[in-house]
């Protein structure tokens, strides 16, 4: 978003757009979508008309009160509209950012991969699923996809915000592309997994500006229940009236109640407050997470986080970095830990995988020892294949080799070499401590062995820490074998794991969980985690991760970090928080007014009501102006709360229930009576009543 001057809470741009927003929304088909505010709407135009007939001599009321009432009822209404449009506006600010991005591109359809060269240029809007296209450098991925050939640096910032690129290749569980994206060096082969105007940037717009937006089952809830609320008070304000029609009678004098006032007596009963704000929280909930990078794709699965208690992590990609890197070099019999790093380089000189590299980067930062020229005289590399499990060099007439132990143990013994128990013994040592262990040699001689081991991603046990303070329990889920998996769950510090994990073996664990009662969060990135982020209550896909995994989940993680999880269940706590509150503060405000105002407006009737009347307040008249003045100013008040949300707190839920009772139930009660007591004083001072 544009660093556009601010005014308060928001941006100059926003608030003027939610300005122009608050009108349009008076619309009645947009009214009716909330039906207490609805409530206000009926009444805001049925003023309207009492004022404009007593204008011809048929008055319900003083005709200049009567006008106060309407005005302030619309003020009421806008003042709710602007409140959504406010949220929707940080949303459609993001959107419009996104469509800047989105262009018309020149798109290099191939017919294969093999035939990358020979490409017709078409517009990317002609692109359709199945479709073969390669993309250079300097040029717009043109719709979203998988790499099938070839591997790129690719800016992802017009997405994630990040100026920091990203490597797509083709295979494993990197291979997404998204349209919109630019390649920055090298040449890609995309095939396309999506029709035109079904991509993920369109989803994207659709979510953050709120045009997909649904309610969640719990706003339904809240809202039949806000219903109720004002059906009662419906029946409360007919029958005061009533009451009070039959008890002028039995009086002898003329009924002192007016409908205007009835009305504005209602408007002010009902819970105005909290649905004037219940669309504008749901909003601002789903418009933080967007500002934490993460994509939701409804609204219920942000509800979702905040009752989460377990979280299923995939290990590869999600929390390790997903390669092995050379962590260690292990001499044996005899050898110096120099010559084995030196004869490691050799090897993996022309190891284009990203385990070889790093044993080239290791032995350079401990020793110095600097990468050859591959074009040196007499270095013939041999290749790895699955059949021998090794690969090498041969250089200046000596033999080095680098594989798997078993592999090099038959390697070396066959040529009349030694495999030494101390060589042993440090393989199994490696692989116990969850690594893996890789043997070098040189002329048939073991030199010692090299210790690869999956990377934690920085933070990630610190978080775990932090999430179990919460309630969740975190489990690892991995192909690996258990003795591997045992050591990264303990290096990683999550509470349990699931060792050699199929497609079948996370989606039994989840709903094994689900059916003992338990909400569960997954996350992942590859095509083989897609069915258990299909089941999941909360299931983040990684954005590095495949179209499948993205597809299957509920929410996107643009930043691919497993420990945005935590800000996930924060924010999703946060919203069922600030939900809570200020539903409590609406009910609590409610009987406050009912308490404040009842005793004024019938007191004229029944003179011994003033004795209830502890605000004295002026008159029954400036009793009513001054709630329902307050009514209408106590929305625009709660607005910048609405947006940012209750402050979270790592509290147990019943500390924090007892906590915000506290606090806005009795900020609730004792609101009306320190407010309408200063409207009324304002007025009396004003002289307007």
């Amino acid at each position: 978003m544009s660093a556009d001057t601010k005014t308060g809470f928001v941006d100059k741009k926003i608030f003027g757009r939610a300005v122009k927003d608050s009108f349009i929304k008076l619309n009645p088909r947009i009214q009716a979508e909330n039906p207490v505010m609805l409530l206000v709407y009926i009444s805001a135009i049925l003023t309207t008309l009492l004022w404009i007939v007593s204008l011809f001599g048929i008055k319900d009321a003083p005709t200049g009160y009567t006008l106060a009432i309407a005005i302030i009822l619309w003020f009421t209404s806008l003042f709710a509209n602007f409140a959504e449009a406010i949220a929707e506006g940080r949303g459609k600010a993001q959107a419009d950012t996104l469509r800047a991005s989105r262009r018309d591109v020149e798109a290099h359809k191939v017919d294969s991969p093999a035939q990358k060269d020979k490409f017709t240029s078409i517009p990317s809007a002609a692109l359709k699923k199945g479709d073969l296209v390669i993309v250079k450098a300097g040029e717009q991925i043109p719709a979203d996809g998988e790499v099938v050939e070839g591997a790129a640096s690719v800016d992802e910032s017009a997405i994630t915000g990040e100026s920091a690129p990203v490597i797509r290749e083709s295979g494993g569980d990197r291979s997404a592309v998204t349209g919109g994206t630019t390649v920055l060096s090298d040449w890609i082969v995309v095939q396309v997994t999506s029709e035109a105007g079904e991509s993920f940037l369109d989803k994207m717009i659709a979510m953050v500006e709120g045009a997909s937006r649904k309610k969640t089952p719990n706003e339904i809830a809240l809202q039949i229940f806000l219903v109720a609320l004002s059906i009662i008070f419906i029946l409360v304000t007919v029958s005061l009236y009533t009451y009070s029609i039959f008890s002028s009678r039995e009086a002898g004098i003329i009924n002192p109640t007016s409908v205007t006032t009835l009305v504005a007596l209602l408007v002010c009963l009902a819970p105005t407050t909290i649905g004037a704000l219940l669309s504008a929280i749901g909003i601002a909930g789903m418009s933080r997470l967007n500002q934490a990078n993460v994509l939701a794709m409804s609204g219920r699965a942000i509800e979702a986080a905040g009752d989460v208690d377990i979280l299923m992590l995939d290990k590869t990609g999600t929390i390790t970095l997903g390669n092995r890197q050379a962590y260690a070099f292990i001499p044996v019999d005899g050898v110096t830990e120099k010559e084995l790093a030196d004869a490691a380089q050799l090897s993996s000189l022309a190891d284009e995988t990203p385990e070889g590299r790093s044993v080239v980067v290791l032995a350079k930062e401990k020793f110095g020892i600097r990468g050859r020229n591959l074009e040196d005289s007499g270095m013939h590399f041999i290749p790895f294949t699955a059949k021998t499990r090794m690969s090498g060099v041969d250089f200046k007439g000596n033999e080095i080799r680098k594989g798997a132990a078993d592999a090099m143990q038959a390697y070396v013994v066959g040529a009349g070499g030694v495999y030494s128990t101390q060589c042993d013994n440090a393989v199994k040592s490696i692989a116990s401590e969850g690594g893996t262990p890789l043997v070098v040699s040189k002329n048939h001689k073991i030199l010692g062995v090299i210790h690869l081991k999956d990377i934690i991603k920085q933070g990630v046990q610190e978080k775990f820490a932090d999430l179990r303070k919460m309630g969740i329990k975190t489990i690892m889920i991995t192909g690996d074998n258990p003795m591997t998996a045992a050591a990264i769950a303990a290096e990683a510090g999550v509470d349990d794991f699931l060792a050699e994990a199929t497609p079948e073996g996370k989606l039994s664990m989840i709903r094994d969980f689900q059916a003992k009662g338990h909400l569960v969060a997954m996350t992942g990135d590859g095509t083989n985690d897609a069915p258990a982020l299909a089941q999941a209550d909360v299931a983040v896909a990684m954005n590095t991760g495949t179209q499948a995994a993205k597809e299957a989940g509920n929410m996107v993680d643009l930043d691919s970090s497993p420990t945005k999880l935590i800000d996930i269940v924060r924010i999703g706590k946060q919203l069922l928080m600030t939900r809570g509150s200020l539903t409590t503060f609406s009910i609590a405000n409610d009987v406050a007014k009912y308490f404040a105002i009842i005793p004024a407006l019938f007191m004229g009737l029944y003179p011994g009501l003033a004795a209830l009347n502890i605000m004295n307040l002026h008159s029954p008249m400036s009793a009513v102006l001054s709630a329902i003045i307050y009514n209408a100013l106590i929305i625009i008040a709660l607005i910048p709360l609405a947006l940012k949300g209750v402050k979270y707190r790592e509290l147990p839920a019943g500390k924090l229930l007892s906590r915000n009772l506290l606090i806005y139930g009795l900020g609730g009660l004792a609101a009306p009576f320190i407010f309408i007591k200063l409207i009324d004083m304002v007025l009396v001072m004003l002289g307007l009543v």
